[in-house]
């Protein structure tokens, strides 16, 4: 497994189908209220065949690779459910995925599919930025299970998520980041060398930026 070559390769899929749109000079407003030079829709990705497919190659590698124990392969709604399912089918095992609440009616279930006891779960996620909602995702599925990882498209890397994955002892792995995005847009043309050195520098104190 060559994850640098799969971390450039993913990072150019995703600014060819711009599912990635770099702002630095004007940049956007999460849902945090944290400003920010980058907006990420990955959900783009699931329209793209050849694109998807390569995400789904990756996320089997990666799970061979570091979660070879894996017995059930768990989406996290809605975004990671389609790229849960294609790895799933890749890989055969059994897929469920996690709901952000219960269901309002019926058996009021936020597993759906089926996760047992001495299973092994891998949950995926399309994009992970303070890595609240798959975490939130992990306890649910831990009341049952244990969750032995987490494989997602993207990750900011964040200080935050760093310290959110720390803190509930889950490991993550992601197909690409922040600094292979950035460093291949550089690379193909798409940010000028004063963007780049804007969006580094984001990175190092979001927070505070710019």
């Amino acid at each position: 497994m060559n994850k640098q070559n799969i971390s450039t390769a993913i990072a150019q899929d995703l600014l060819q189908i711009q599912a990635v749109t770099l702002r630095p000079q004007q940049p956007f407003t999460w849902a945090s209220g944290l400003k920010s030079p980058i907006y990420t829709d990955n959900r783009k990705t699931i329209a793209f065949p050849e694109v998807r497919s390569h995400i789904a190659a990756g996320l089997v590698q990666l799970i061979q690779h570091y979660y070879p124990q894996t017995t059930v392969i768990a989406g996290v709604a809605t975004a990671g459910i389609p790229h849960a399912a294609l790895v799933a089918d890749r890989l055969n095992l059994p897929l469920s995925y996690v709901r952000p609440q219960p269901k309002d009616h019926g058996t009021g279930q936020q597993i759906e599919g089926q996760i047992s006891n001495g299973d092994q779960v891998v949950l995926i996620d399309d994009l992970i930025s303070t890595g609240g909602s798959v975490l939130q995702a992990a306890q649910v599925v831990q009341k049952v299970a244990p969750v032995i990882g987490v494989a997602a498209i993207f990750s900011y890397n964040l200080p935050d998520s760093q310290l959110n994955f720390s803190q509930a002892q889950i490991s993550l792995h992601t197909l690409t980041d922040y600094s292979a995005l950035i460093t291949t847009a550089h690379q193909q043309g798409k940010i000028s060398p004063q963007e780049l050195q804007l969006l580094q520098k984001w990175h190092q104190d979001p927070h505070n930026w710019p």
